[in-house]
């Protein structure tokens, strides 16, 4: 993994595919903050609680912030203080040790109080475990060291004859909960409807059809937990976490979806009609605070197996392309996303962030800020920004959307974005549908200067010197004049012959999603991938941006 000094001072071209856009009019934040200018809600969240927990905001002991968390309650059980540091060392804890760990430290703090007589002390210690069970209990589903752990602390306990402390840290209603409670619909499902719902993307208008892909958003992205949030964090990657792994799917099939839709339409003013109305659907999802969605739609647009598309550029009209201009500005990873940043800070009530963005500001925190201070105490500074910057994602999913959804058209929906293309069958459906133009770029673009899809000899020697050794004679006609299909033959028997030699030529780049933090090998940038952002070499692995 790079780091976070690598993320900021290098240059970022506009990722996810998305065309050149204007040069942006807003004021540019300096280059060393990974975050906006103006104070989030977490860095202000951040701020009380560091007040609220007085010497110890200023580093601690782990010993001394376990201790501090099992003072946090009385005799009965009650909480005496706020919660808050409770809520964060149980949460974020992993950044610094495992859960089993700190259980095997306070079982050690439970045998010495109970070797010093202090029952008081030692009731304390099982009121601070049972809340751990309680408000998170998911951890101890997942993971079996600390399992295995709490199965000896039980038959510590168990020896000790206290009927009440074995109840307290008893485990065996985990078993019970409910694992579907925190994937609860909590949008109205209007079944009133009574419509003939269809695949066929005519039958959806633009408004319907970003409710609907809201409504499938917003049910991927609240069933990211917070222990989904930390353990990308300890582990640096999505891998093994099921439920960003599907809202990257998501994200990534409603972008391919979007591309498929196009290219599916037989003539260029069909395929335009399609463009014009994903831009709709784009307009729709903006209004509806959807940003995550909204760079999924913007993305397919702006992939090369559209964009590529000229004859259907053609029919597009002025405004629209100004409308995805606009678009394009206000999603680009220019000076740290700061034009979304600016967008998002600045929305109320129901809101699906740029998943992607917040994990790079969450890896970045990580990276950029040291586990301990000097002194060896932990630094409380780094779990607090850390718990916050998670739990501001966590409360959004509290605000259900301002829409109604019908089930079956959600199915349906669901079906369509379920087909899976590969990036290879995309691209052969997109030169199916436009053909390469004899003018388009390539060698040509540099050395056919008049553009007669010819260029001389000696041009071609220029080109020839970039190899070791001649593959075939050039200029069959002997006219003096080399065709592309000579020189596309040159290029293939070229190819085959680096093959066979175990050569091959320098990088074979293919458009890549990053499901884990990644740095551009040219320039160093930061590159995440929730639709495609960058090249990578099938060869050697090279990681290029965009």
């Amino acid at each position: 993994m790079g780091t976070l000094g690598k993320a900021r001072e290098a240059p970022r071209k506009p990722s996810h595919g998305c065309r050149a856009t204007p040069k942006a009019k807003l004021e540019a934040k300096p280059a060393s903050s990974p975050f906006p200018s103006h104070p989030s809600l977490a860095q202000i969240t951040q701020f009380r609680m560091m007040v609220s927990l007085g010497h110890l905001s200023k580093g601690a002991s782990l010993d001394d912030l376990i201790d501090s968390c099992i003072q946090s309650f009385d005799a009965d059980g009650n909480l005496c203080r706020s919660n808050q540091l409770l809520q964060v060392v149980l949460t974020m804890h992993r950044v610094i040790i495992s859960s089993a760990e700190l259980l095997r430290k306070v079982i050690i703090l439970y045998k010495d109080a109970w070797a010093k007589k202090s029952p008081g002390l030692c009731l304390k210690i099982c009121y601070f475990v049972r809340y751990w069970i309680t408000e998170f209990w998911t951890m101890f589903k997942m993971d079996a060291t600390l399992t295995n752990t709490m199965e000896e602390f039980q038959e510590l306990v168990k020896a000790s004859g206290e009927e009440l402390h074995c109840r307290l840290i008893d485990t065996t209603q985990i078993n019970a909960r409910d694992w579907s409670r925190k994937l609860t619909q909590r949008i109205k499902s209007n079944t009133s409807k009574k419509r003939k719902v269809s695949l066929l993307f005519d039958h959806l208008e633009p408004e319907e059809l970003s409710e609907h892909l809201t409504y499938l958003e917003f049910k991927s992205f609240r069933r990211i937990s917070f222990s989904d949030y930390q353990n990308y964090v300890v582990n640096s990657c999505v891998k093994e976490n099921p439920t960003m792994e599907r809202s990257i799917a998501l994200c990534n099939g409603i972008s391919q979806w979007v591309q498929l839709m196009v290219l599916s339409r037989p003539t260029p003013q069909l395929r335009a009609e399609v463009f014009i109305k994903f831009i709709q659907v784009a307009q729709k999802l903006h209004q509806l605070q959807n940003f995550n969605t909204l760079m999924a739609v913007i993305g397919g647009l702006c992939h090369s197996s559209i964009s590529r598309l000229k004859e259907t550029s053609s029919h597009v009209p002025h405004e629209i392309n100004k409308v995805l201009g606009e678009m394009t500005e206000l999603l680009s990873s220019c000076r740290n996303y700061d034009n979304y940043r600016r967008a998002y800070g600045e929305c109320t009530h129901f809101k699906i962030p740029i998943l992607g963005v917040h994990l790079k500001d969450l890896i970045s925190l990580y990276e950029a800020m040291p586990d301990y201070l000097e002194d060896g105490k932990v630094n409380v500074h780094k779990l607090l920004a850390l718990y916050n910057h998670i739990n501001e994602l966590v409360q959004l999913q509290e605000v259900a959307p301002p829409l109604e959804a019908n089930k079956d058209l959600v199915h349906l929906l669901t079906l369509s974005l379920d087909l899976y293309y590969t990036e290879d069958e995309i691209y052969e459906l997109s030169y199916a549908r436009e053909p390469r133009n004899h003018k388009a770029p390539s060698v040509f673009k540099n050395y056919d200067l008049d553009q007669d899809g010819y260029i001389s000899q000696e041009e071609f020697e220029k080109i020839a010197a970039s190899f070791p050794f001649s593959f075939c004679v050039m200029d069959k006609d002997r006219e003096g004049l080399i065709s592309r299909d000579e020189i596309t033959a040159y290029f293939m028997r070229a190819s085959s012959i680096y093959s066979k030699l175990g050569l091959g030529f320098p990088h074979n780049f293919q458009e890549t999603t990053y499901l884990k933090p990644t740095f551009c090998d040219n320039c160093a940038g930061f590159l995440w991938g929730v639709i495609k952002q960058g090249y990578r070499c099938k060869g050697n692995k090279y990681t290029e941006s965009r």
